[in-house]
């Protein structure tokens, strides 16, 4: 067992073998909402609901960190890279950025560190250099022992179904050929379809949340029908964070996740 499996599976609970993510780097590609307390109040809600880790931007990890700094704490794990996602930056065009390197992410105390990739930039030349910085970044946690997850999407001009199960299922093939641990990616909305992304990715899947619903049926839904998929577990963001009861909703969708309310860490 090599240092990032041995950490990577810090990530996921004993007995479900599963894991449930929350993911709060939003604000280095989209406005966020009004926030009561700010940063700090928001990542502190987050962490009450008992994730097993909680993803976010490197200023914001340094921002909060004493919140993960005991034992029985969500994994920080930390984003290394921005694009584009908010639609007032559409006139920029397509961009992709590594924020920072693996090392870096290490030393402000990260457990694991995300990377995207975006299949459907209309520049070819955008997609190859996304391709070159994921293969980078994965060789250099490889060396440190830092846990490696891919965020493998169809975001772009030139896709137009963000959900398509085959090309879902070949990016999240390519990532793990680029040294993922582990891929986030969307949930297809079918169980069948999901089953299939699933089976042709030989690292673990988690599935994204997506945007804020109106309905939480929706969102326990979906990581319900991810789970029954195959998908060993959930990185939700919005869906979490911005409900009337953080807390609440990280209950229940941990109950979908592992099967029980509370993973008594404690």
């Amino acid at each position: 067992m090599s240092g990032a499996d041995l950490r990577l599976g810090r990530l996921f609970d004993r007995e479900s073998g599963r894991a449930f993510i929350t993911a709060y780097d939003h604000g280095t590609t989209l406005k966020m909402p009004p926030e009561p307390g700010g940063v700090r109040a928001t990542v502190g809600n987050i962490v009450a609901g008992e994730p097993d880790g909680v993803l976010v931007s490197p200023g914001t990890l340094k921002q909060t960190e004493d919140l993960f700094a005991h034992r029985g704490a969500p994994v920080p794990i930390v984003r290394t890279d921005w694009t584009v996602l908010d639609e007032r930056m559409k006139d920029v065009g397509e961009r992709h950025r590594v924020l920072i390197e693996p090392e870096e992410a290490q030393r402000l105390g990260a457990g694991a560190i995300v990377v995207y990739l975006i299949q459907g930039p209309e520049s070819g030349g955008m997609f190859a250099d996304n391709v070159r910085s994921v293969a980078r970044a994965g060789a250099e946690a490889q060396r440190l022992g830092l846990p490696f997850i891919v965020e493998a999407t169809l975001w772009g001009s030139r896709i137009e179904e963000k959900k398509d199960p085959d090309l879902l299922a070949y990016g999240c093939r390519i990532a793990s050929e680029l040294g993922a641990d582990a891929v986030k990616t969307e949930y297809t909305g079918d169980v069948g379809s999901m089953r299939d992304v699933i089976a042709a990715c030989p690292v673990p899947v988690l599935t994204l949340g997506g945007a804020r619903s109106g309905d939480e049926r929706d969102v326990i839904a979906s990581a319900t029908g991810a789970i029954e998929a195959g998908a060993r577990g959930i990185i939700f963001g919005r869906n979490v964070w911005m409900s009337g009861d953080p807390v609440g909703m990280s209950r229940r969708l941990r109950e979908a996740v592992h099967g029980k309310a509370s993973v008594g860490r404690r």
